[in-house]
């Protein structure tokens, strides 16, 4: 049996980088998810037989919805290697293939889990870095008011390295994760083995026992253990960036064993000390360890951080592709690993609404009050979601992994309805943010397709054009290159350019952009150009996904004769839509917003570096 070396090592250099990405959110839960039982003012008393039913509904917890569900059934349902409930919509559209009332259902619950996502890529780094900056205030109370500041000071310091790629900062946060979560397997077991008893929490019983005598103490309960929980979407979203084997390994190999060690290490603590139960995490070091350990513990939640940035960057890729935002700047930053990306916009976004969160809320506590409801609401509709794709698709084992599905949903249920509870106490924010972010989703996907069906009307096949006879208009010398996004159809650009100046280049280009899933594409397949009528030439320009679309570039390899791209005599012609309130398709603050995020989008002239000075944009008003 013949070994491959070099696949070894790249598995194991992607699982690396996963441990530094992926896993963040989840990896750094022990912070405050168990403490949260037992604090605010759902907080019960740490009796042993409140202890042990806490652990024993975190370890199930997180065996049933992130081993079970989310790495061996979820990572499955990729799309072209992208994860996400985004990607599982795609999937789920395509199959269906329809534009029937169950397919528009699907994609509007798997569009509104994508802008509820968003919500949780926000208040991750939040509550991450506050509630590991907090543990200075057990080390050294002198420094309590610096903990905001503090806070500030490193979530601007991540988004700003960023740029440098989820690949790089993989491989730097990597080492770190590895540390944090040996320290986590180190921590708890020292703890157990003072306290063995704590093991008692294996059995599930404890759990259900305590849910039949205590339903109301139980139900609050959950909000709590879902915190356990809440990096679950994260890891699913940045599949695409290291794949599903890299994210398996990773997780059974170490963080799984290492986040439950620590868990029972503080129930441990717990039951020997019920006064500790006000930061258990932090009790649990030597003192001696502690400003290590909050160091090591900012720098884990810093981690924590990226799997949620990395994952709107995926998300907001996803959604651009689905005609859900307008064209945006993605710089891809791997030449191996196409869904290793950067997003400047969405990257500066964040971190305002980060800071402003921070300064809103500034602690932890408060804001677990608004972690979870967005999350768990996720959480539910990729279950359904999956499940829908199992349904009506021909897959192994299809009625087992149904009923685990509904397993899930029926847990998933209750954790949402938990933290419901939280709703008046800030849980409303994550609700409220995610209804904007899926009206403007909405809205874009929605003005684009009656854009789309007006410009239909009026577009003419290419066929019928290049076929037909030419229209009798002067020709002026020149070259005139139309972009066009469909080279089917004639450009709306070249129909007003008849309509207003009735007159035509002695050369004319449709040109059409092609992106390839290739990270670069070399220059003998750069340009195709295809002489298809006297004067008119179809072009294709191709480019990989690692490079910067640049066409005058692309445009400098041709070497056809017949066709001359004298920059001094080169026109390009681009479409531009104003909007318009019109007849009622869309309401007018609909057609207002729309039109203002047109005005956002990066335009083709800008987005292909065309020349300014070679550039015609001709304006067109369309009516919604």
């Amino acid at each position: 049996m013949s070994s491959n070396p070099q696949g070894t090592s790249r598995l194991s250099a992607l699982t690396l980088a996963a441990l530094g990405i992926v896993f963040g959110d989840i990896g750094t839960s022990p912070l405050y998810a168990f403490k949260e039982a037992f604090s605010g003012p759902h907080g019960m008393p740490a009796t042993p037989e409140s202890v042990l039913a806490t652990l024993s509904a975190l370890l199930w917890a997180v065996v049933i919805i992130i081993s079970l569900k989310y790495v061996w059934v979820v990572l499955k349902y990729d799309n072209d290697g992208e994860g996400g409930v985004l990607a599982l919509t795609a999937l789920a559209h395509r199959l269906t293939n329809d534009s029937s009332r169950r397919s528009i259902l699907v994609i509007s619950a798997g569009v509104f889990a994508a802008a509820l996502f968003y919500g949780d890529a926000i208040i991750t780094p939040a509550i991450s870095v506050l509630s590991a900056v907090e543990g200075i205030s057990i080390a050294t109370p002198r420094f309590e008011h610096f903990i905001v500041p503090i806070t500030i000071g490193i979530l601007v310091g991540l988004f700003l390295i960023q740029k440098h790629g989820t690949g790089s900062v993989g491989k730097l946060f990597g080492p770190v994760t590895v540390l944090w979560f040996l320290s986590l397997a180190a921590l708890g077991g020292i703890s157990i083995a003072q306290t063995p008893e704590v093991l008692q929490a294996l059995n599930p019983m404890h759990a259900i026992r305590f849910a039949i005598d205590r339903p109301p103490s139980a139900f609050l309960l959950l909000s709590a253990v879902f915190l356990g929980l809440t990096g679950g979407e994260a890891l699913y979203a940045d599949m695409g960036h290291f794949g599903a084997k890299a994210v398996r390994l990773a997780w059974y190999g170490l963080v799984f064993p290492s986040l439950i060690i620590n868990y029972f290490g503080q129930g441990a603590l717990v039951l020997r000390d019920a006064s500790a139960v006000s930061n258990p995490f932090f009790l649990m070091a030597p003192s001696a360890l502690l400003i290590p350990l909050v160091i090591l513990a900012t720098a884990a939640t810093v981690i924590a951080s990226q799997a949620t940035i990395s994952g709107a960057y995926s998300m907001t890729l996803q959604a651009s592709r689905l005609g859900y935002m307008p064209r945006i700047r993605i710089l891809h930053t791997s030449d191996k690993e196409k869904g290793q990306i950067y997003i400047p916009s969405v990257n500066w976004l964040m971190l305002l609404a980060v800071i402003l969160l921070v300064m809103s809320f500034k602690s932890s506590g408060a804001l677990a009050a608004a972690y979870g409801i967005a999350v768990s609401g996720t959480m539910i509709i990729t279950t359904l979601l999956t499940a829908f794709v199992t349904l009506i698709s021909a897959r192994v084992m299809r009625l087992p992994i149904l009923a685990a599905l509904g397993l899930f949903g029926v847990l998933e249920l209750g954790f949402f309805a938990s933290n419901l509870t939280k709703l008046g106490d800030g849980g409303w924010f994550p609700l409220a943010l995610g209804a904007a972010i899926f009206l403007m989703l909405t809205t874009w996907k929605r003005g684009s397709q009656l854009v789309a069906d007006q410009r239909r009307k009026i577009d003419i096949p290419m066929v019928d054009f290049l076929e037909g006879p030419m229209p009798d208009v002067p020709r002026v010398a020149g070259t005139a290159v139309y972009l066009t996004s469909d080279p089917t159809i004639v450009p709306s650009a070249l129909f007003h350019n008849l309509k207003h100046y009735k007159v035509m280049h002695r050369q004319t280009v449709f040109l059409h952009v092609v992106n390839e899933n290739t990270p670069y594409v070399s220059d003998s397949q750069r340009l195709e150009v295809l002489n298809v009528a006297p004067g008119f030439f179809m072009a294709t320009v191709r480019f990989g996904f690692r490079e910067e679309p640049d066409i005058p570039q692309a445009l400098a390899l041709l070497q056809l004769s017949s066709l001359d791209l004298n920059p001094m005599s080169t026109t390009f012609f681009v479409a531009r839509s104003t909007i318009a309130d019109g007849p009622g398709a869309l309401p007018a603050w609909r057609c207002a917003l729309y039109g203002w995020m047109t005005r956002q989008a990066e335009g083709a002239a800008t987005y292909y570096r065309l020349p300014a000075n070679q550039v015609v944009e001709l304006g067109t008003q369309v009516m919604l």
